[in-house]
């Protein structure tokens, strides 16, 4: 029905940090950008679309024209998408994300971000008159990007992390776990724990730097009354999510405040010149992963420490999914743990993994934990995996065409894509 080479598929990954688009049989998603949008409502402005005056910074000329940026009026609210979009400062702009906890709660907003999704691929079927769907779960695509029909799936990305058992390309979801702490959270733990030190991060659009003599800067605050907290917010945690992937790395064994008093310093330089030294915060924040109740001990993380508390830490949700499935496949799962996600990217979170795993797993079990030694290729691998899906011939029967849709109504796509 759709065979043939000159079926062009769209794979989109909407994740909870990160929206990831492009055509299928490509090796990277062509279109990369953040899964969150800035909203201006009408009512509090006269010209919210003038950029040279509600922004703290002119922008190029360049930027102003790019196509890649949409800028969507929905009902009262106007909608900015996309990277350069964000990266902009505008009066009154308020950041919003569609998902929580994995799980989509705003679909205007999701609207707004897959119309930027086909325009970037440059193909916008007249307002997604598509001739056909499927929907594939992350870790089965996860998965087929590894070349495996069974596996076990780790998947840590911005807003979550979830584990899921394939066998034979299906989820077995019943041996599904899931916990909230991804990397936000982790930027969560980092900027309040450099706050606590009294460390204030400025974000990029609150100062200019003036050059006072050759290779010496002066910096000036910016006074921008009308910027929203959310904005605000959102351009520290830009800031602290690159000191996290810069200087952050799982701890080969367990935090212990006092063994990791002493190490030495790490220095990152700020967008506003000024130097900060990080210490065991590299390692204490990561551990939070394997360990949710140190975020206990971390200043101003108190309304979180709930939650952490009754979240299980890695390795214990991996053995608690293990065991939630049949005896005979567990061995191969075992031996085939899938790590993906922008989180898993972090420096030695494999290997400590492996580490906890091979302690307290079965004997009998053979204990390997895969990843990508690419991190672009762990961070897209749930769009690669959709990508090498579309692109197989046998795929061409699998699609929810338009017709069965309009035969069977939506409720039909449960069964075309298990």
């Amino acid at each position: 029905m759709y065979g043939g080479d000159e079926v062009s598929a769209i794979v989109i990954d909407l994740g909870s940090h990160t929206c990831k688009a492009g055509y299928a049989g490509e090796d990277a998603p062509k279109a990369v950008f953040p899964s969150v949008v800035g909203s201006i409502d009408q009512m509090d402005v006269d010209d919210p679309g003038n950029p040279e005056k509600n922004s703290g910074s002119i922008p190029d000329s360049k930027n102003v024209v790019r196509t890649f940026d949409s800028e969507k009026s929905k009902g009262k609210n106007k909608l900015y998408v996309g990277s350069q979009a964000l990266g902009f400062r505008r009066d009154h702009m308020e950041v919003l994300s569609p998902i929580k906890d994995g799980v989509v709660v705003d679909w205007d907003i999701v609207e707004s971000i897959w119309d930027h999704a086909f325009r970037t691929a440059e193909l916008m079927f007249e307002k997604y008159k598509v001739p056909a769907l499927f929907l594939a779960k992350n870790a089965v695509l996860t998965s087929f990007a590894s070349g495996r029909a069974t596996s076990l799936v780790v998947d840590s990305g911005g807003g979550s992390t979830t584990i899921a058992p394939v066998h034979d390309g299906y989820v077995l979801q019943k041996a599904v776990q899931s916990s909230p702490i991804g990397g936000e959270f982790l930027t969560d733990c980092l900027m309040k724990s450099l706050e606590s030190k009294g460390l204030t991060i400025k974000p990029r659009y609150s100062f200019k730097r003036k050059e006072i003599r050759p290779g010496e800067f002066q910096t000036v605050d910016l006074d921008l009354p009308n910027t929203t907290e959310s904005y605000k917010l959102f351009s520290q945690r830009v800031i602290v999510s690159d000191i996290k992937e810069c200087v952050c790395r799982a701890p080969d064994t367990p935090y212990d405040e006092s063994a990791y008093s002493n190490i030495p310093m790490t220095p990152y330089e700020l967008p506003d010149g000024q130097t900060i030294e990080i210490g065991a915060d590299r390692f204490k924040i990561p551990d939070v992963l394997f360990n949710p109740t140190l975020v206990q001990t971390i200043p101003g993380m108190e309304s979180s420490a709930e939650t952490a508390a009754s979240v299980r830490g890695l390795p214990q949700m991996v053995i608690e999914s293990i065991n939630k499935c049949d005896v005979d496949i567990r061995r191969e799962l075992f031996s085939s743990i899938l790590l993906s996600g922008g989180t898993a990217s972090m420096q030695q979170l494999k290997e400590r993994l492996e580490k906890d795993l091979l302690e307290e797993s079965p004997q009998a079990a053979r204990v390997k934990v895969l990843a990508s030694g690419n991190a672009t290729e762990r961070r897209f691998s749930v769009w690669i995996g959709g990508s090498i899906l579309a692109s197989l011939g046998s795929f061409q029967q699998m699609w929810f065409s338009k017709s069965e849709y309009e035969e069977h109504g939506a409720s039909y796509i449960q069964r075309k894509c298990p």
